[in-house]
């Protein structure tokens, strides 16, 4: 199964010989085992060039390029690499700016400023919530951060921002099953069992490919909005390119499962 997806990641261009991601023409950023995420980093640190001014949605060209790629080298999700700044880019923007300790907020929450893009060069690591979790594969979901790695033997395959429960309390209104609660992602242990392809409708509403973790309740899936707070009923939800292609990236009910570990509510 594994060298499947691998062999797929290689003929859509997401994975080179060598070792060092890129951008295929589905966005997907993973890393090979030949190269540890960790000297992969340095290496393409020492070609980035900063833009040395703030990146915004909206604009386009070579500063822009580079950011992709540079983001793309350090295994987050950033869509096509194509000089465009648009939701794909600023999403692995904020799972960057998340990783790296900084605040988000309403102001800056469209922008990489110079200080941030700074960080690229020598960037922390995501906080590794269940070291040696899986065999092969796993996936960590940080609510504290909103943030998604997935691990290959313990090592990074890809990053990518979240949106888990919002906290809010919600009614599920007639026909449906009119019972209230609060839209919390519960932290724990579980593996994905299910994957249903498309849009699905659920009593809350639509989810976009979901891989589901617990029940038919709680999973992780694609939607129009995955903003940079949380925000969701409960599901784990991540942007809708990555959504078209997550479930290939993981063992969908086989092996019992990829395991998938939920922390950091509060």
């Amino acid at each position: 199964m594994r060298q499947a997806v691998r062999r797929w990641l290689f003929s859509v261009g997401a994975v080179t010989a060598v070792g060092v991601s890129v951008l295929g023409q589905n966005g997907i950023a993973a890393a090979s085992t030949a190269a540890p995420a960790r000297s992969v980093a340095r290496a393409s640190a020492s070609t980035y060039k900063s833009a040395g001014k703030v990146l915004t949605v909206g604009m386009h060209g070579a500063a822009v390029k580079a950011l992709q790629k540079r983001l793309s080298q350090l295994h987050y999700f950033v869509g096509a690499i194509d000089g465009s700044f648009g939701q794909d880019t600023i999403e692995a923007v904020w799972a960057f700016e998340r990783v790296q300790g900084f605040i988000i907020t309403n102001a800056n929450s469209d922008e990489i400023g110079r200080k941030m893009e700074r960080k690229l060069l020598h960037p922390r690591l995501p906080k590794v919530l269940v070291p040696r979790g899986g065999r092969n594969l796993r996936i960590e979901v940080n609510q504290a951060t909103e943030v998604l790695v997935l691990y290959h033997h313990n090592k990074i395959e890809l990053i990518s921002h979240v949106s888990t429960g919002g906290g809010y309390s919600f009614c599920d209104p007639p026909p449906n099953s009119g019972s209230c609660g609060v839209a919390i992602t519960p932290d724990g242990n579980y593996r994905e069992h299910l994957f249903l392809p498309g849009w699905v409708k659920v009593p809350l509403g639509e989810m976009f490919n979901p891989v589901f973790f617990i029940g038919r309740a709680y999973a992780i899936h694609g939607d129009t909005s995955v903003p940079w707070y949380a925000a969701s009923h409960g599901c784990v939800r991540i942007p809708m390119t990555l959504a078209g292609v997550f479930h290939k990236l993981i063992n969908v009910r086989t092996s019992g499962g990829t395991p998938v570990y939920v922390r950091g509510h509060i």
